[in-house]
């Protein structure tokens, strides 16, 4: 059971199943809080409330609450007003839907807190509460009343209690307009290879490894001035020139986590990775079909060539055998008359 002062007592409504619950916070600050002193002496330096008809002080137990009207009226509103509002929700965490996880802005996430079962009696229905949740890998909606207004929540399972997430109302969260570039950027292959290797080089990272630096500093600085000895000083930063060039930015950080993680730096020149289905391997895609075409329409040129050499090729041959032939011919006919005369000659 959480030793933590409850903020809030009321109870789940589930339907017409009530569960008495404690609301207690879920998390809790670590940072270093400071004093706010006179430089000079260090003397505390103290905000003290006065009342500006009697000009006196008054302590914590004379100040209430008190609306001011659009006259500068001032309308004091006490904490009974508040707890008898008429709406279910002043002292009950009404659900009113249940929705996949997923359906839920992480803009929308606020404080968090633990739904805490108050007493034997609710112990049963906080079970089915919780088991019902975990079954249909929802989340449930509600609304409830904190600090003054009325808030919305998501209630989900950690381990074997239930969470409540405050949540902001949609019309709190504001449109991202006029946050992205408002130019044209092409961004291309060979940076998105190099900004998928960067993202694979440092992977993954189990949450429990990480810790406040900041706040280390700071006790160290803390501890060495009560000390009476001088605070460490912080190393200087690399004086490296202004890297203008995206992908040499990118190589570089690629190259330097590859150092961090003990690996080689010499491998840190990253080459193009495999294709991946993705939205962004298509132009990857069309570059390979003009490739492709322009592969086709070289081969067709080369066929076409080499069927006009071959053709020329046998036409020569064809010429040559037509001269030969000719020069045979004459030869033979140039032969015949000396067979003629010899023939004559013997006829004599």
């Amino acid at each position: 059971m959480l030793h933590v002062r409850s903020i809030w007592n009321g109870a789940i409504s589930f339907g017409l199943v009530s569960i008495p619950i404690k609301l207690v916070n879920a998390t809790e600050s670590h940072s270093i809080s400071f004093r706010q002193i006179h430089t000079e002496d260090g003397g505390r330096i103290r905000y003290r409330k006065f009342c500006e008809l009697e000009d006196r002080e008054v302590t914590q137990g004379e100040i209430g609450k008190g609306y001011e009207d659009a006259d500068g009226t001032i309308i004091p509103i006490t904490e009974e007003d508040l707890s008898s509002l008429p709406i279910p929700t002043a002292k009950t965490i009404e659900i009113v839907a249940f929705v996949p996880a997923d359906r839920i802005d992480p803009l929308q996430m606020d404080a968090a807190y633990y739904l805490q079962a108050s007493g034997a009696p609710a112990a049963k229905p906080y079970t089915l509460l919780r088991e019902a949740l975990k079954r249909s890998n929802k989340v449930a909606i509600a609304k409830f009343a904190l600090r003054g207004r009325e808030r919305l929540g998501m209630l989900r399972v950690v381990g074997e209690a239930i969470a409540m997430h405050g949540l902001l109302w949609p019309d709190e969260v504001r449109a991202p307009e006029g946050v992205a570039p408002d130019t044209d950027v092409t961004v291309r292959d060979q940076e998105l290879d190099l900004a998928d290797a960067l993202m694979d080089t440092l992977g993954e990272v189990d949450l429990e490894d990480l810790h406040d630096e900041y706040r280390e500093a700071v006790e160290e600085v803390i501890a060495a001035k009560a000390a009476g000895e001088a605070p460490p000083q912080s190393p200087e930063p690399a004086t490296g020139g202004k890297v203008l060039d995206l992908m040499a930015a990118l190589e570089s950080s690629v190259r330097a986590a590859r150092e961090s993680r003990g690996e080689d730096a010499e491998h840190a020149e990253v080459k193009s990775l495999p294709q991946r289905k993705s939205a962004r391997a298509a132009p990857k895609q069309t570059g390979g079909k003009k490739s492709t075409s322009t592969a086709k329409k070289t081969a067709a040129k080369k066929a076409t060539a080499a069927k006009k050499s071959t053709s020329k090729s046998a036409q020569g041959q064809g010429t040559a055998k037509k001269t030969a032939s000719k020069s045979t011919a004459k030869s033979t006919a140039k032969k015949a008359p000396a067979k003629k005369s010899a023939s004559r000659k013997r006829s004599a």
